[in-house]
């Protein structure tokens, strides 16, 4: 079974006077209410849990508990930790899925959700990360993702600005994830000219870098796809 860190409605919250920091975070709640299956079972989340740890450091550990609605899970691989707007604490980064709507990429803190794209629209319609990074030096850290990588095949770039996550960039013919894979492939690598985007070509012929540059993806063949090791193999300059 596949397992990961995330978050929903509120369970239990260790309280302290001094302010607590995201240390991890879990997928908890297996659930086979949604029946796509797409990473090789059948088995989602309905809770993401969130580890606080206090500034001090001397405090146990926090639990904050966040429980989805029931048309709605975390059909994800793992949550991803990363400091989203540049305050020096971390937020969670997940897909959510709305069983009526497809997947989205939604950003939560210990205080509840933050914000979210657009769902695809779609039932059993999916997106998989790429990563987390200021993919063009700007100031904003961006979120890379493919929308559909089984059928549109779209790279897509979201910028977190003022609380909101904000389009920025997209390119077409670009994959990650075969029906059935409970791992994505690729990544992000920065190998001296700033941060890439390692994915498959649509077609799954080469592997692919992307850059973004200003407001454009740049994209270059950098190898043979040879299966998801080779993809994972170009994230190591």
């Amino acid at each position: 079974m596949r397992s990961g860190l995330w978050l929903c409605a509120l369970i239990g919250l260790w309280t302290s006077p001094v302010a607590a920091d995201i240390v991890s975070a879990e997928y908890t709640q297996p659930t086979t209410r949604y029946d796509h299956g797409i990473l090789g079972d059948r088995v989602e989340y309905g809770a993401l849990r969130i580890i606080t740890d206090t500034q001090s450091g001397s405090a146990p550990l926090g639990q904050i508990t966040i429980v989805l609605p029931w048309d709605h899970v975390f059909e994800d691989i793992t949550p991803r930790l990363a400091d989203i707007d540049n305050d020096g604490d971390l937020e969670v980064i997940v897909i959510e899925t709305d069983i009526s709507k497809g997947a989205a990429i939604a950003i939560y803190d210990e205080t509840g959700k933050i914000t979210e794209t657009q769902h695809i629209g779609s039932t059993h319609r999916w997106l998989a990360p790429i990563g987390i990074a200021d993919f063009n030096g700007d100031g904003d850290v961006d979120i890379a993702y493919v929308d559909r990588p089984h059928l549109a095949k779209k790279m897509r770039v979201v910028s977190y600005r003022d609380g909101r996550l904000v389009k920025v960039a997209k390119a077409s013919k670009l994959t990650n994830h075969k029906i059935g894979w409970d791992f994505i492939a690729g990544g992000v690598r920065d190998c001296g000219s700033g941060p890439e985007m390692i994915t498959a070509d649509g077609a799954w012929r080469n592997i692919v870098a992307t850059q973004l540059v200003g407001r454009n993806l740049v994209s270059e063949k950098i190898g043979t796809y040879n299966g998801p090791d080779s993809l994972n193999a170009a994230l190591s300059c």
